[in-house]
């Protein structure tokens, strides 16, 4: 299989469906006023829900490591 058409067709989600959705709108008002610059917008959100890309794209975010420092230590520096 093709991997574009593989990546459009699997990991559907909410947020993914709800994209598609806004980019949809967003188009149809673009052609409503005839205004190509919020088309492009509608592009964009269209083109991130198709191809699963975003801030953290199909892999997810991936968080920061928990420090292993015990927060109720600290530090001091003498100031002089």
């Amino acid at each position: 299989m093709n991997p574009l058409l593989k990546e459009i067709t699997s990991q559907w989600h909410i947020m993914r469906i709800i994209r598609l959705m806004i980019g949809i709108m967003i188009i149809a008002q673009a052609f409503a006023g005839r205004n190509v610059m919020v088309g492009i917008l509608g592009v964009i959100f269209t083109a991130m829900a198709l191809f699963n890309v975003g801030c953290c794209g199909s892999n997810g975010c991936i968080p920061n490591k928990k420090s292993t420092n015990n927060p109720n230590e600290f530090t001091y520096e003498e100031v002089v």
